[in-house]
């Protein structure tokens, strides 16, 4: 967190430990929910913790299985990880608040909405795809589900530095990347990643609504290479009319690619919202 003091948590589940940090929290502020993406921890928001530190309730976790949230028995779904978030905002008396959700983490926005429709006050996807079932090919979900062999090919080293590179398009991005794989072994770190992989195909396949029941905007870096998150984005905004940010030069972790770029955004979306007291 860098010179930003949270106070750590923990939620015990019954497959372990689920750790999230959030700030003091004062009751007339609102609540912003971090969900870093499959991988990555709690650091790939360090950016914005520091921004909004001062001036918004701030809740960010270590996702099922990553990081500090380990040893986490793998046999979840997106379903019940949508559900051990929805238990923490109960526990911490949080109302209405805003999910700023980074590629897996806008799935699990996506996937809290569909069970408790009326929860949050906004939500924005950073790098993130729809949840819906029409917008991935039968060959794309069959790979989600088919990937652990893809990771398991590369050699750890290359799969890191890979990683890295394939996530951001900074120096700071490529960093903060690295640092947060460079805590998994090798195996640890294919089972998460495909096991992440395996309960979206899951999920998008039982072909709920998916329906965004409260105000959203979309972020997506230009360059980002991850799958197909710029085809999925484009197709998104078309389809559903939700406003979409270009940023320039950014890859798939674009909150730390372009971090002020991406505050101002989250920051003017967040104003909106208190102006028009949704």
């Amino acid at each position: 967190m860098g010179k930003i003091i949270m106070q750590e948590k923990i939620y015990q589940t019954d497959k372990g430990k689920i750790h999230y940090w959030i700030n003091k929290p004062a009751e007339e502020r609102l609540t912003l929910i971090f969900l870093p993406g499959l991988t990555a921890d709690h650091r790939l928001f360090d950016m914005q913790i520091e921004y909004f530190y001062e001036k918004y309730n701030l809740l960010v976790w270590d996702a099922p299985g990553h990081f500090n949230s380990r040893p986490f028995e793998l046999t979840f779904s997106l379903k019940e990880k949508a559900e051990y978030l929805y238990q923490i905002i109960k526990i911490e008396e949080i109302v209405k608040p805003v999910i700023i959700g980074q590629s897996m983490g806008g799935y699990v926005a996506q996937c809290i909405l569909q069970y408790y429709p009326d929860l949050l006050s906004g939500f924005v996807s950073i790098d993130s795809a729809p949840l819906k079932r029409k917008y991935v090919t039968a060959a794309e979900l069959w790979l989600l589900k088919r990937i652990k062999p893809f990771y398991q090919m590369y050699p750890w080293g290359l799969l890191k530095k890979s990683g890295a590179l394939g996530c951001a398009n900074t120096d700071y991005g490529h960093q903060v990347m690295l640092e947060m794989m460079e805590t998994y072994q090798k195996n640890e770190y294919c089972d998460l990643a495909s096991h992440g992989y395996k309960i979206l195909a899951e999920a998008m396949e039982l072909n709920l609504p998916y329906e965004i029941t409260c105000p959203s905007c979309l972020i997506c870096g230009e360059k980002d290479k991850a799958g197909s998150t710029k085809r999925y984005n484009k197709k998104w905004t078309q389809t559903e009319g939700i406003r979409l940010y270009w940023i320039k030069n950014a890859g798939h972790n674009s909150n730390t690619d372009a971090p002020q770029e991406v505050n101002d955004i989250i920051q003017k979306f967040i104003y909106d919202i208190e102006q028009t007291g949704n």
